[in-house]
């Protein structure tokens, strides 16, 4: 795969998504043969000869050696099975799935991912963070994409890898909201206090009108985020793996960010959803609630006191509802309309919660990983090394 990259900083993390085949495309299965304690052919009559004891003894290998077929035998239709249907085979046996999981996103059984495209800078800050875009041809959206990068300061002399905020704009607007409420100084004052450590943020551009970043006939607004998220983890150095991973946005992004985390619990750790709703995300949760209890997440739902378009009564009984399925879930009405001005106000807040628990999500999958506790958090640990290779998740 070929890419484009400014020489002046180092950004490409994994050239090709390495060697791979197409289901059924292995050879065919052998001829199965009974073991080799089965005759060919009946055995004859034999007279009985020697002691009870001997009688006895040859029983006895006899049972073990029915036993050890049928055994075989499971294990064979096990391995069968793990084969046909994958990784959902593994879940529902380990109870983090009551029900077949859905079938996977069009782009992870589709054509291989887009070129890496090219970060041009945008801006630099007197604090040292700077804004980057990109622009590439997306097949999820069969149409260009874009989006905004901001890099902490120290970034271009760092050795380090960062968690990642993507935030997804309201209905029409462009991603360059969430700079011009300024998201870019509230990120340098929280990292220069130390309120929360260096992570990037990715803001992605949307569509025009209420697609709320959903599939939509041709464009898959929902496919295309996930589209974005693995495009940065391939372009810099973050830690790919979802306790390292926040989506938020506002008002019709924050129904998105809910429903891409809930719709692909595998993929963030962290969600927010800044005066935005949550139609028909109940039955979301309760699909992959085995999945939440399992590995977590946390969520904080923000509503402004004065919104006529996102009832903010409905923001309590949901982020009870993501208790109840094992999410680690806040609520908060807070003064104000339903505006952007109105999360100008709270932004500070806002991403202070994103950093602080992606943060904990991090520390925790990292402590997990050194009692050698669970995949993901070996799989986390993987990713963090300094070592410029990283695991995709």
């Amino acid at each position: 795969m070929s890419v484009t990259r400014d020489a002046g900083r180092p950004q490409v993390w994994l050239d090709t998504l390495g060697d791979w085949s197409w289901p059924g495309t292995t050879p065919g299965a052998s001829e199965m043969l009974p073991p080799s304690w089965i005759p060919t052919r009946p055995p004859g009559v034999e007279a009985v000869a020697g002691s009870a004891a001997a009688v006895a003894a040859r029983q006895r290998r006899g049972a073990w050696r029915i036993l050890l077929g049928v055994l075989l035998s499971a294990i064979a239709a096990l391995a069968t099975g793990i084969a046909v249907e994958g990784p959902a085979r593994l879940e529902r046996l380990a109870g983090l799935r009551s029900n077949p999981a859905p079938a996977p996103a069009r782009f992870a059984a589709g054509p291989p991912p887009p070129p890496l495209p090219t970060l041009v800078s945008q801006s630099t800050d007197a604090a040292g963070s700077s804004i980057d875009s990109a622009t590439y041809s997306s097949p999820e959206l069969g149409r260009n994409g874009l989006f905004y990068v901001y890099l902490p300061p120290g970034f271009s002399t760092s050795t380090r890898r960062y968690p990642v905020l993507y935030l997804l704009p309201g209905n029409s607007q462009p991603a360059e909201a969430f700079l011009q409420i300024g998201v870019q100084g509230a990120l340098d004052r929280l990292i220069s206090s130390h309120r929360i450590a260096p992570m990037i943020a990715v803001m992605i551009h949307g569509g025009p009108g209420a697609n709320n970043w959903h599939n939509v006939g041709r464009a898959h607004y929902e496919n295309y985020v996930l589209e974005v998220q693995q495009l940065v983890d391939r372009m810099l150095p973050t830690i790919a793996a979802r306790p390292a991973r926040a989506i938020a946005g506002d008002s019709m992004g924050g129904y998105g960010a809910m429903n891409i985390a809930l719709g692909n619990p595998f993929r963030f750790g962290v969600v927010e959803s800044w005066l935005g709703f949550f139609n028909g995300l109940s039955s979301k949760l309760r699909a992959d609630r085995g999945v939440f209890e399992q590995l977590g997440m946390r969520a904080y739902i923000y509503g402004a006191q004065d919104d006529t378009i996102a009832d903010p009564s409905e923001n309590a009984p949901f982020a009870a509802e993501l208790r109840a399925s094992g999410v680690t879930a806040h609520s908060a009405i807070v003064p104000g309309e339903h505006s952007l001005q109105t999360v100008e106000a709270h932004l500070t807040s806002m991403l202070a919660y994103a950093g602080r628990a992606l943060a904990s999500e991090v520390a925790a999958a990292q402590a997990g990983a050194a009692r050698g506790a669970t995949a993901p958090a070996a799989k986390l640990a993987a990713a963090g090394r300094p070592a410029r290779a990283h695991a995709h998740s």
